[in-house]
């Protein structure tokens, strides 16, 4: 008789939301999904930044795979913050920062560790997560102040590893393929984000690794679908070229014909992803 494989038993989860930073006048919120049960709570957290073009969307856009990673044992922090609809490159990443910095000074009452926080970021938060993981505590992307009894300045956002899946990894690269594509909608968000073309050319990951302006390399995963119309194939692998060569340890993962961002939908596929992402993130958090 054959065993039948049985499906794992995940946690039940909880949410609550946090305010986590104010900038310019804004509370900066944070959904906070973890386990229901003490016991299934591995004391590893994962702060999760949403996609949508530096325009749109919010921090409950990649619910299912927050629901999924928390019910797995980790403590999921997925972020508001400002973007092309109240402000300019870099105000995302310093909010994301920010972000990371309020989780590891409150590590104790969320009980995890404040050295097993990972990053991890879609589509055009997939381009921000990279950017606070290389260059976490640069003037640049600080500057957002935390609801902690602490000051934000004396706490680092260093992470032990970050996810991007099918990252906008430079974004003049993007801007131009859009152009190309005649996709008004995607221009129009890089103009709103992004002052000009310098600006975007200045916020590519790419170009940062190649002029050696990484604070810390930590391991990466990259996430491509086959058939993500909105993230051009060759940006992504030049990406993974500029992040190995700058001595980086990336792991690539394709994922032939799916679409871009389809983890925002529950599927076998999203499970799939789930599977790999908790496989990366376990290894990279490990004590």
């Amino acid at each position: 008789m054959h065993s039948i494989d049985k499906p794992p038993v995940r946690s039940a989860i909880e949410t609550e939301t946090l305010t986590y930073g104010r900038a310019d006048g804004l509370d900066l919120l944070a959904e906070h999904y973890r386990a229901a049960r003490g016991d299934d709570r591995a004391g590893k957290a994962v702060v999760m930044v949403h996609g949508g073009a530096w325009t749109s969307n919010d921090r409950h856009s990649p619910e299912v795979l927050c629901r999924d990673l928390a019910s797995r044992g980790f403590a999921v922090f997925s972020l508001d913050f400002r973007d092309g609809r109240n402000g300019k490159h870099p105000c995302a990443v310093q909010d994301i920062t920010a972000g990371v910095r309020y989780v590891r000074a409150r590590a104790a009452a969320f009980d995890i560790d404040p050295e097993r926080i990972g990053l991890i970021g879609s589509s055009s938060g997939g381009h921000l997560v990279l950017l606070a993981a290389v260059q976490p505590d640069t003037d640049a992307h600080r500057g957002t102040p935390i609801h902690a009894d602490v000051d934000a300045e004396s706490v680092s956002a260093r992470v032990c590893c970050v996810v991007a899946l099918w990252p906008v990894s430079d974004p003049l690269f993007r801007f131009r393929y859009a152009q190309r594509a005649g996709r008004e909608e995607l221009v129009a968000a890089h103009r709103r984000y992004y002052r000009d073309e310098a600006h975007m050319r200045q916020a590519s990951v790419q170009r940062a690794l190649r002029a050696g302006e990484m604070q810390y390399l930590p391991p990466a995963l990259v996430v491509q679908p086959g058939e993500d119309a909105n993230v051009p194939r060759p940006m992504t692998l030049e990406l993974v070229r500029e992040y190995q060569d700058a001595g980086g340890s990336l792991n690539y993962l394709f994922c032939p014909g799916l679409p871009h961002a389809f983890a925002y939908q529950a599927s076998a596929a999203t499970s799939r992803l789930a599977d790999q992402v908790q496989a990366f993130l376990a290894l990279h958090m490990l004590r």
